[in-house]
Order: structure tokens, then sequence, then C-alpha cells
């Protein structure tokens, strides 16, 4: 890595081994860099969502945990939980694949943003419903005044999941990890999604994470993509470099399980991103 790569790496994973009985992840490295968006992809079973659940520290008890993850220089592997509570929701978040299982059925919107804020920012009262108010005008929840006093259960599932994204966003995190945050939705409300946090990276200067098993969704976002298979890291290129010439076998096996994928044409090329405007048309897809 140059000086230059250092100097925008907001997370460096060095050879990272995860170990519950038997090996799932064997020595795999990254670095997610301020401002783009990294894919890990792979099937069911690659490692690819142990290894973001490492980074928060909330793999299961009996898992063993080696190598380095380090957060702008400070080492989480064998932090304390006590350290790590002060460094997940802030400095690090992450949206899972259902926000119907993320968000709390019982406490409104308004809550459950503000709760993050109170715990990490010390904010209350005017300035957390203030603050509230503007994420939800950032992640495009309609009416964010009104959105607050709402329960889960009325919105969508694009507006859950774009709540979700809010509630991850409440304490201005620098590395974002989702893991799989389109698989549930349709495909013009995924699209709207994707869209979004290609702006919030670029926007926000936010390393983003994107775990998921299709590579269809990298296409449309990713700056760069790492492919997982059996706990390791078979291929790693930039978005044009995988999808133009891939170099290894299980990557040219997923790419030509994509719908009307043509992998050995030269003129092959990466899906464009999503269009801008796809909320208006979230309600109608769901």
């Amino acid at each position: 890595m140059t000086a230059a790569q250092d100097a925008r790496s907001a997370l460096s994973i060095r050879d990272l081994t995860i170990d519950i009985g038997r090996p799932l992840v064997r020595g795999i490295s990254l670095d997610l860099r301020k401002g783009r968006i990294h894919g890990l992809a792979g099937e069911s079973g690659s490692g690819k969502t142990l290894t973001s659940l490492a980074v928060l520290g909330l793999l299961p008890r009996q898992a063993k945990t080696g190598g380095s993850i380090s957060l702008a220089g400070e080492e989480l592997v064998g932090m304390r939980r006590r350290q790590l509570n002060r460094i997940r929701g802030k400095r690090i978040a992450m949206v899972f694949q259902d926000p119907s299982a993320s968000l709390h059925p019982q406490l409104p919107v308004g809550r459950q943003l503000t709760d993050h804020m109170r715990v990490h920012l010390g904010l209350r009262g005017d300035a957390a419903r203030a603050r509230a108010v503007e994420l939800l005008e950032t992640v495009q929840v309609p009416k964010p005044a009104e959105a607050l006093k709402r329960y889960p259960h009325q919105f969508s599932g694009g507006q859950r999941q774009r709540i979700a994204i809010a509630c991850a966003l409440a304490c201005d995190p620098e590395v974002l990890l989702a893991d799989e945050p389109t698989t549930a939705l349709d495909v013009t409300v995924q699209a709207g999604i994707l869209h979004l946090l290609r702006d919030l990276a670029t926007q926000r200067d936010l390393a983003v994470l994107l775990v998921t098993h299709d590579l269809g969704v990298m296409s449309a976002i990713a700056d760069e993509v790492a492919v997982m298979k059996n706990g390791e890291i078979v291929e790693h290129a930039d978005r044009e470099t995988l999808f133009l010439s891939p170099q290894h076998e299980y990557t040219r096996t997923l790419l030509a399980a994509l719908p009307g994928s043509r992998i050995d044409e030269a003129d092959a090329a990466p899906s464009a991103p999503a269009p801008k405007d796809v909320t208006a048309h979230e309600e109608a897809a769901e």
C-alpha cells in the first residue's frame, strides 16, 4: 500500500483467522478506504458474514480470532467488551439483511434513532430530534418529522431498510458494514438502497464493506471486490478488472451464474449505477 492509500485507510484487516472448532476464515486481508465501497462476495458459508461480525466482536464466545483488525491504528482483536461497546455504533456501524429484525417493533422510529445519540453523543431533547429528522431526510424517508412517531411495521420494506441505515449513521461512523442489505427487497427498491449507499460513501467519506452473495449488486456500486471461497480470498481486484477479466475459476463460475452473463465476451461490462429517481417507486414496488 502506498503512503497516499494508507492515509485514506479507515479499517485494515490483516491475516484474519476465525476458528469455531474448525477453521472458518483462513488468513484474509482487506483494506477499507474512506469514500469507497469494498465488496466482499461469496456463496453461503464462505466466511464473508463472519468476517464482518469479527470486526465488531460479535462472534460466538467459543470463536477464536487471530490476526489483526485495525481501526485507524487501534487494534480491535482482543479488545475488551467495554472498549468495543464505545466503538460499536459510533465509529463502526452495521446494517443487517432484515430491517424487521434489527429494528425494535414496539419502539417508534424516533426513539430508536435518538437512543444511539444519547449513548454515544450525549444528545437529548430537541437537539437529538432535529438530528433524527436530518438523518431521515438524508436516507430519503418521506415526511421525516412525522415518520419519527411511527413504528417499523408502518413502513414498507425498503423504507425500513433506509431507517436502519439512518440508525447506523446516527453517530457519524467512519466505517459502515452492510451485510446483504438488499437481499430481501424488490429489484426496484434494491436499486434505491444501492444508490443511497453509493451517495453516502461519497458524500460522507465513509468506508463501506458491502457483504453479498450477489455479484450483480457488486457490479452496480462496488469500487473493488474481494471474492471468498471456503474462508479464503481467492481473487481481489477493482470492479472493472474483476468483471472484465476474472482470473480465478470460482469467480468465473459466480459471474457465469448471473442472468444473461457472457463473461467470455471482450465487450462485457459492469452494470451501470442505479438511477437516482427510485424512491418514489418503492411503495408501488412492494
